[in-house]
């Protein structure tokens, strides 16, 4: 597969290789002149066996650099790491110390700007100590989890590499895909839209978010996600543009929403490939849970690279997160729970959620504007609902 020539390699921007020193100017200096000699002195020494000697050390320390080179430029994968993150220790820092560093990191713009997959732009949060007086089971309910033994490991095999640098670079037929539901279905939509593109071996326009009808949310891709991040993540995988070239739009084209659930990446061949050579160009809306979940090695491992390393928030949304999980995190050990209490849930359900009339009224006035989003029997008021179990706890309930 074609290296990235741009990515700085984070092992030698953090730990700088042993071999490096080997090319500065003062140790060429030391091999080749005697501290006790004047390099006027220099003809005197260019003897054949020192010059031997010299051809020697120089060409053991580039074959070396060759080698650090290779195996460190190789696509952008996650090498396979015993140790996963979750089980990170810092046993030479305090906990105070740690917390500086995290709160205090800050990334800098030419950093920012290469596609670093296995590392986070902040330091991570040390874990924090659970003090006083507690019980086992408190203790056991605070610490971390170890992952089960599992490990990072985005390894490509050498068939996908190969292909990577055909498919990397088209230009002539381009996939089109419309994200719909809320941000949680859209982002599975836009992690199997990277997946059909690799699967046609067409380059993907930058997905489009439907506009919701419940939320009427009109942010685009560029507004939640990191797009830059994005495009460069992935550009050994799938060629990635933010719009569609001017040979390619059309008047009139066909969408194709009539997609069954669960299908194969065969099927996706089979159903689009002629099309999408005959057209040069494949809209595909409705995606939600219609590719399989069980592919080939190598697209499970471009799932996850998409979902977990491509998929980065805005800068606003980042900061935002960053600065809410830094304040929890000072007030002491905390669990983050999403209740799930949107807008639709009370709409769906038919329920009221104890959050006020005001807001009621809001909830009311968009069921009645959409019944169809209303779920169970449509015979029964709030009242009868919540005795009978059909309602969702409000946020008051679930607090006490």
């Amino acid at each position: 597969m074609a290296k990235s020539r741009n990515i700085k390699n984070p092992i030698f921007t953090l730990t700088p290789s042993p071999v490096y020193h080997l090319l500065s100017a003062s140790l060429f200096t030391s091999l080749l002149f005697s501290p006790k000699k004047s390099p006027r002195n220099f003809n005197k020494l260019l003897t054949p066996p020192t010059l031997c000697l010299i051809s020697l050390l120089v060409s053991f320390t580039l074959f070396g650099v060759s080698i650090l080179g290779f195996t460190s430029n190789s696509q952008d994968s996650l090498p396979c790491s015993l140790n996963s993150p979750s089980s990170l220790s810092f046993p030479s820092m305090s906990i105070s110390s740690m917390l500086l560093t995290s709160l205090s990191s800050v990334v800098p713009k030419n950093v920012e700007n290469e596609p670093r997959m296995a590392k986070s732009l902040m330091a991570p949060l040390p874990l924090h100590p659970v003090t006083g007086n507690v019980s086992k089971e408190e203790k056991e309910f605070w610490e971390q989890p170890d992952g089960e033994g599992y490990k990072p490991c985005l390894d490509f095999s050498l068939k996908y590499r190969k292909a990577s640098a055909r498919i990397s670079k088209e230009r002539r037929r381009f996939l089109v895909v419309v994200a719909s539901g809320g941000l949680n279905q859209q982002r599975n939509q836009i992690v199997d839209a990277v997946v059909i593109a690799r699967i046609l071996e067409a380059a993907l326009v930058v997905p489009v978010l439907q506009v919701n009808p419940i939320w009427d949310d009109e942010s685009e891709f560029s507004e939640i996600f990191n797009v830059e991040h994005f495009k460069r993540v992935l550009r050994a995988d799938v060629r990635i543009v933010s719009s569609l070239p001017s040979t390619h739009l059309m008047s009139r084209q066909s969408i194709e929403n009539q997609i069954p659930y669960d299908v194969s990446p065969y099927w996706i061949r089979a159903r689009f490939s002629r099309l999408l050579n005959e057209e040069g160009l494949l809209i595909l809306k409705a995606l939600d849970s219609k590719l399989s979940k069980n592919l080939p090695p190598d697209l499970q491992k471009l799932r996850c690279k998409v979902a977990f390393h491509a998929l980065r928030f805005a800068a606003p949304i980042q900061d935002l997160g960053n600065r809410l999980s830094k304040r929890m995190w000072i007030e002491g050990p905390y669990i983050a729970l999403h209740l799930r209490l949107e807008k639709d849930i009370w709409v769906r359900s038919g329920c009221l959620s104890s959050l006020g009339p005001e807001y009621d009224k809001i909830i009311a006035k968009s069921r009645e504007s959409q019944p169809e989003y209303l779920t169970g029997r449509l015979n029964m008021n709030h009242i009868r609902r919540r005795l009978a179990g059909l309602c969702p706890l409000s946020a008051l309930e679930i607090a006490r």
